[in-house]
């Protein structure tokens, strides 16, 4: 397995396809009381998850479990991480989220696991929503939310709303002024400069980009860029070498794992002939922080800005 293929399924597994056109929604919390007379019984509450799909969870939602690394920093972001009872192997931010219980890989979560944890909400992505386990959850009452951020407008409103439904409201709402704050600085010092054409390039080959519906096209379009895949249908869509030299980008933009260093990243054979390659404008980026739609998008915003209008930030 070469490289670009394992950072391809790394990307797949870990986050990114998280991804098309945001739904605006609205989390009710509707305060309930389950049949029974016995004082004991648990108060609890319909949302709404970012499907629709109306859920009943406690009032005060003691155990969660984390099926997506952004998912797991959103939820320390919060202030909710000690309710953390499990999360992914690619869960390793904040650190203290590598100490957390491993129910399997985004893809593959190990239900046996999930189950012994009782967790009363377990948390997913559109990229890591498995039909069959949706269903299993439900045959086992566990409560399964669903996000599907799809901008950074659409993140923001995914961590307001996962603050409110683990009770942390103030936190997460301080939390999204900040970042919102951020980004508006951010656009604020690109708004007068040109707008630069764009190729994020995913893997090399086969050659996967941001598509229309990805949030990473409204990262590039804030960050003072024009995406030159923009108006491609989906939202990782395979792209030809053809079209990627015809589309005649001024800078390339991947994201980088581990190890892996800007000098030894490799760009489409079709890139090589860009203006981006023979102006040495290829930049890499923390995939972490560009893959996964949680606080950090704000990060990889910030550094793409910078990538592609120094002079603005001086």
């Amino acid at each position: 397995m070469n490289k670009q293929t394992t950072i391809r399924q790394r990307l797949i597994s870990i986050s990114i396809a998280f991804i098309a056109c945001a739904l605006v929604f609205n989390a009710s919390c509707r305060p309930r009381q389950e049949a029974g007379s016995n004082a004991n019984v648990q108060a609890s509450r319909e949302i709404t998850d970012e499907t629709g799909k109306p859920l009943i969870v406690p009032a005060r939602i003691e155990r969660v479990v984390s099926l997506a690394p952004n998912l797991t920093e959103i939820v320390y972001a919060v202030g909710a991480g000690n309710r953390l009872v499990g999360n992914t192997t690619f869960c390793n931010y904040p650190p203290e989220a590598k100490a957390v219980t491993k129910v399997g890989d985004t893809m593959q979560p190990n239900i046996e696991s999930i189950v012994a944890l009782r967790p009363q909400l377990v948390l997913v992505s559109t990229a890591s929503q498995l039909e069959a386990f949706t269903r299993q959850m439900a045959q086992q009452k566990i409560p399964v939310y669903v996000t599907d951020p799809r901008d950074l407008e659409g993140v923001l409103r995914t961590i307001e709303t996962l603050g409110g439904i683990l009770g942390e409201t103030e936190r997460a709402t301080q939390l999204v002024r900040d970042l919102r704050r951020r980004a508006s600085d951010v656009e604020e010092a690109v708004k007068t400069r040109e707008a630069v054409k764009v190729f994020y390039q995913v893997s090399r080959e086969p050659l996967y980009t941001a598509g229309r519906d990805s949030f990473i096209t409204d990262l590039i379009r804030r960050a003072g860029g024009a995406s030159v895949t923009a108006n491609v249908a989906g939202a990782w869509p395979t792209f030809s070498q053809e079209s990627a030299l015809a589309a005649q980008p001024e800078a390339i933009i991947m994201p980088t794992f581990d190890s892996m260093e800007q000098g030894n990243m490799e760009i489409a054979v079709a890139l090589k002939n860009s203006p981006a390659a023979k102006n040495k404008r290829i930049y890499g980026i923390d995939g972490d922080l560009l893959s996964r739609p949680g606080p950090r998008l704000v990060d990889g915003l910030e550094q793409m800005a910078r990538k592609l209008h120094p002079d603005a930030f001086k």
